[in-house]
């Protein structure tokens, strides 16, 4: 461990040499409190408005960012924890913010909400979404149920995709390929694929966005073998996806916004149990499908905007596993369907005072087909009608105040009210804003949990309380920016198992703690510095996979006007781990060790404006770790790219 706090302060050392060295040279930049966000009200406010400290991961972040998975971008931020993002890429993720569970955290796609009705928690994959196709992400972290409903207990990830460019048409056509190693595997081939290309314009009231994208992978298996001197086969990881975007302005006030995409996963898997099973999967393979489309017109009057997202969401996934017993092959299907409209206006009484007022309507039902039992779709459905409303308040002297309500109408449970107090209070003397909120927030049971042969049709939702307070703040010249947030969280009525094998709603309060803490020092144009911290402490029954302490830290520097390097630190404490062994039933604790990564990039636009080529190591230190107990992680690995803009 002192080595690695040594690592730490050597890396911190230099970083802030590199920065310094430089200072002659300084450019005071752009406030980075003037930033525009959305999550916190649905509608554009500026940042140091809010009442949140919202992390933007902007188009130029991404681009630092070439190669790497949607999961592993997320997996830097203060707070989150992408359980499996540095493992193989079938690999199935786990999302922590704050304490809290995959079905605790909401994920959105140009603020629709997406998720798998037919799986246990009703979270979303991310695997089926590449970081190719996304323009910007928006992070916000605790209770938001008021604004965006079920799920949205510890955090809201919004992930806004590309949209069409100015001219008539443009586009772009990239491709990487890399090595695909453990820390214990030295193969030099290339095996780690990903290529696409995209095409957009706008001709005068129609705008337009097309995109094709195809990732292969292979050369590692998901389980881990023994020891390094045995070699398991490899699973292969393949996806494909397809979007269209169309936009018409009917006029200045009125626009209509079309989507739709397909993307399609074929995977190799090991075992059939969690962190178990065997290494036999020649048999062992799923498949995810997926299709949706949408509707998402805006009108825009005299005082204020009306936004109507809507969208239809089909997924299914199936499984060929080898049972090790029997020695044949099982096939298990899941079917789901996902309806969301969601109509919200915003109403502008004055300056300082606006309102948003929607109703949510959701429909889920599924299906399954298992060797074990299945779920029929007539019977597992639900639907959730939300009318809410939130003031927002801003004024000149430096008070805003962010106060909601929601009332959740479902079908099977009743009623469910969920409320929020965030004031917020920027100085106008000194660029300081300190920040508080109260916030609830619910989860829904599961099509699954209530259905299933394992199900329980009596469950009701979990309850999440959370206090959080904070500051952000900027001086040397709006070089430095500084932030820290500060949160307790209370989780009741959580949905757990029994001994009798069923679904149930575990009595008493499970918390959660800690503290988030981000720093920014641009110094220049050329040089920008981000580091976070993050402390997290809960209780026993959510201690799984969560790090109490974790590091990250990134530097980029713009080399020359066509050059950039970024070199990023991560830091992951220990973390408890729970081992199903398949052949006894029985689990038991496992403590996962400590680990740090380094990875590197450059990027050098070789034709300006058109051919852009970049290199990134990741792992440099050829770090052994893992994840999760009997998985394999990702070693020192090469990837080359380029992307042609047409």
């Amino acid at each position: 461990m002192n080595n690695k706090i040594v690592c730490v302060s050597a890396l911190f050392a230099l970083m802030t040499s590199c920065v310094f060295a430089q200072q002659k040279d300084a450019i005071v930049s752009k406030n980075q409190l003037d930033e525009v966000v959305i999550s916190d009200s649905k509608f554009a406010l500026p940042k140091e408005k809010s009442g949140k400290v919202i992390t933007k991961i902007t188009s130029q972040d991404l681009k630092m960012k070439e190669g790497q998975s949607v999961a592993t971008i997320l997996n830097s931020v203060a707070g989150v924890e992408i359980n499996g993002s540095q493992s193989v890429a079938g690999k199935n993720l786990g999302y922590y913010i704050r304490g809290g569970k995959s079905s605790q955290v909401l994920i959105l796609i140009d603020g629709i909400p997406v998720t798998d009705a037919s799986g246990i928690s009703l979270e979303y994959d991310l695997r089926l979404l590449p970081a190719e196709q996304v323009e910007s992400i928006e992070i916000m972290k605790g209770a938001s149920s008021t604004l965006y409903g079920t799920g949205a207990a510890t955090g809201v990830i919004n992930i806004s995709l590309k949209k069409s460019g100015k001219k008539a048409i443009q586009g772009n056509v990239y491709l990487n390929a890399g090595t695909y190693n453990t820390a214990f595997t030295s193969k030099t081939s290339p095996q780690d694929y990903n290529q696409g290309f995209s095409v957009n314009g706008n001709v005068d009231k129609v705008n337009y966005f097309a995109s094709l994208n195809s990732t292969e992978t292979t050369g590692m298996s998901q389980i881990a073998p023994p020891n390094e001197n045995v070699a398991y086969e490899v699973d292969r990881f393949s996806r494909i996806n397809y979007l269209a975007k169309l936009g018409y302005k009917v006029c200045d006030k009125l626009t209509l916004d079309f989507f739709g995409n397909f993307d399609k996963i074929n995977n190799d898997y090991d075992g059939g149990f969690d962190n178990t099973g065997t290494n036999d999967v020649s048999q062992n393979h799923s498949k995810t499908e997926q299709s949706r489309f949408g509707f998402m017109p805006k009108y825009k009057y005299d005082k204020g905007e009306f936004i109507l997202n809507s969208s239809f969401n089909k997924i299914g996934r199936t499984y060929n596993e080898l049972d090790s017993y029997s020695g044949t092959v099982g096939l298990s299907q899941y079917d789901s369907r996902s309806v969301n409209v969601d109509g919200y206006n915003k109403y502008e009484f004055s300056k300082s005072l606006f309102l948003v007022t929607g109703a949510q309507y959701q429909f889920h039902d599924m299906n399954s087909e298992t060797p074990y039992g299945g779920v029929v779709k007539e019977n597992a459905k639900f639907n959730m009608i939300d009318p809410y409303v939130t003031g927002v308040f801003t004024s000149d002297f430096g008070l805003n105040l962010n106060a909601g309500a929601r009332l959740n109408i479902h079908s099977e449970y009743g009623n469910q009210l969920v409320y929020n107090v965030n004031p917020s209070y920027d100085f106008k003397a000194f660029p300081l804003k300190v920040l508080a909120s109260y916030s609830t927030a619910f989860v829904t049971p599961s099509l699954y949990q209530l259905y299933s042969p394992y199900g329980n049709t009596d469950l009701t939702p979990e309850k999440n309380t959370t206090v959080e307070a904070g500051f952000e703040t900027q001086i040397l010249d709006e070089k430095l920016r500084f932030s820290a947030v500060g949160f307790y969280r209370e989780q009741n009525n959580f949905i757990g198992f029994s001994p009798t094998y069923k679904y149930i709603n575990i009595e008493g309060t499970n918390k959660a703690k800690g503290v988030e803490t981000e720093i920014t020092f641009t110094l220049n144009e050329k040089i920008k510095w981000i580091s976070n911290y993050t402390f997290t402490q809960v209780d026993e029954a959510l201690d799984r996979l969560i790090p109490k302490h974790k590091v990250n830290s990134s530097l980029d520097y713009q080399i020359c006007p066509r050059t950039t390097f970024n070199v990023n630190y991560q830091y992951v404490d220990g973390r408890n781990d729970a081992f199903f062994d398949g052949n006894t039933y029985g689990t038991k604790k496992i403590v996962l060790g400590s680990y740090q990564l380094v990875n590197a990039s450059l990027n050098y636009e070789l034709v300006k404006s058109r051919l852009t080529i970049f290199g990134a190591v990741t792992n440099i230190l050829n770090e052994e770790f893992v994840e999760n107990v009997g998985y394999n992680t990702l070693g020192r690995n090469f990837k080359l790219g380029l992307n042609i803009k047409l």
